[in-house]
């Protein structure tokens, strides 16, 4: 049974995916996000930017007492500011660290005391092992995932279950209103989110005792693997 699952950046994209894919297997899902999701989708909704750390934690909290626990949390929100170093403004650089990895870490924190014999999902990118120009900010925020949920797997090794996702492009709204420049062509290989919700939902329903740590998902001729 997947239990109750939180999901950040549930309202869109990825995450999404993964609340309709917790609802077809049976689960109930439990949205953080600065936008309310469908409203067939989710069965609980707080409203939150992860930027704000603090912020982030207290409605961890408050979904989790309300909703009666948690079994799973799937970290899935995500932001970029394209550009060079120089070019882009240090706010919006900081922010993109801030949501992506500080707000990553500050949900996990909050939700471990719920998640004794459950499992954590963090969504990292395939430029969180592969540096390119342009991405500092992302690229900086993605490697810091992969860092801190390899240590995390570490921390909780026998108590909490912890599976590093690493997705390639995919085919989301995450690429909207940026310059062409850095937007994917119309003809590129990305996969459709709900692929990458698969491979969220093979490791939440691993058996107790096995854990599938880290999962690399891409299209088979996308450019950013290997």
């Amino acid at each position: 049974m997947v239990g109750q699952v939180l999901v950040t950046g549930g309202a869109s994209g990825l995450g999404a995916a993964v609340v309709h894919a917790v609802r077809a297997a049976g689960g109930r899902p439990l949205v953080l996000d600065k936008a309310a999701p469908a409203s067939d989708e989710a069965a609980d909704f707080e409203s939150v930017d992860l930027s704000d750390t603090r912020a982030a934690e207290r409605a961890v909290r408050d979904i989790a007492e309300r909703s009666g626990g948690l079994r799973a949390v799937v970290t899935a929100a995500g932001t970029d500011a394209c550009g060079k170093l120089v070019d882009v403004p240090a706010a919006d650089w900081e922010r993109v660290v801030l949501v992506n990895l500080l707000g990553t870490a500050a949900v996990v924190r909050a939700a471990l005391p719920y998640l004794e014999g459950g499992r954590v999902v963090t969504v990292a990118s395939t430029l969180g092992i592969k540096a390119v120009s342009d991405a500092t900010a992302y690229c900086a925020s993605k490697f810091g995932v992969v860092g801190f949920t390899r240590a995390l797997a570490a921390e909780t090794a026998g108590r909490t279950g912890v599976t590093l996702v690493i997705p390639g492009g995919m085919k989301t709204r995450f690429f909207d209103g940026r310059a062409e420049q850095y937007r994917p062509p119309d003809d590129s290989k990305l996969n459709p989110p709900e692929h990458v919700a698969d491979a969220i939902m093979f490791a939440l329903h691993q058996p107790a005792g096995c854990e599938i740590r880290e999962l690399v998902v891409a299209h088979e001729e996308e450019g950013s693997w290997p």
